[in-house]
């Protein structure tokens, strides 16, 4: 598995290369120590965008296929997906209500 290829800068999104090798059958089949893959919070994301975006949509040609769908499902699933944890609303409007219940706008003009 490759941990970062080079771009003009000499920089690239790790998380991306690695899903777009796993998408298009160029990765290995464990990590090693210092990877992307060695958290297991970010396993888990990884497991769940490659369920939920990568696999339903395959075959994948290149990045030029990953990265704009993958910058879609990243501002779904930060802006728009329901969250049942949440009360099935999506969390933008969660934090507008946990914001607007913990900093309270004060009354323009009004006494405190």
């Amino acid at each position: 598995m490759r941990a970062v290829r080079g771009n003009s800068t000499g920089r690239r999104n790790t998380l991306i290369m690695e899903v777009l090798d796993w998408a298009t059958g160029e990765a290995d089949a464990a990590g090693t120590v210092g990877d992307v893959l060695d958290s297991a919070l970010m396993e888990s994301q990884i497991g769940l965008y490659k369920t939920e975006l990568i696999k339903p949509r395959k075959p994948w040609h290149g990045l030029a296929d990953v990265e704009p769908a993958t910058a879609e499902w990243v501002d779904w699933f930060n802006n728009q997906r329901l969250h049942s944890a949440m009360g099935d609303i999506p969390p933008h409007e969660h934090e507008s209500h946990h914001h607007a219940q913990h900093h309270p706008q004060s009354v323009a003009g009004g006494d405190a």
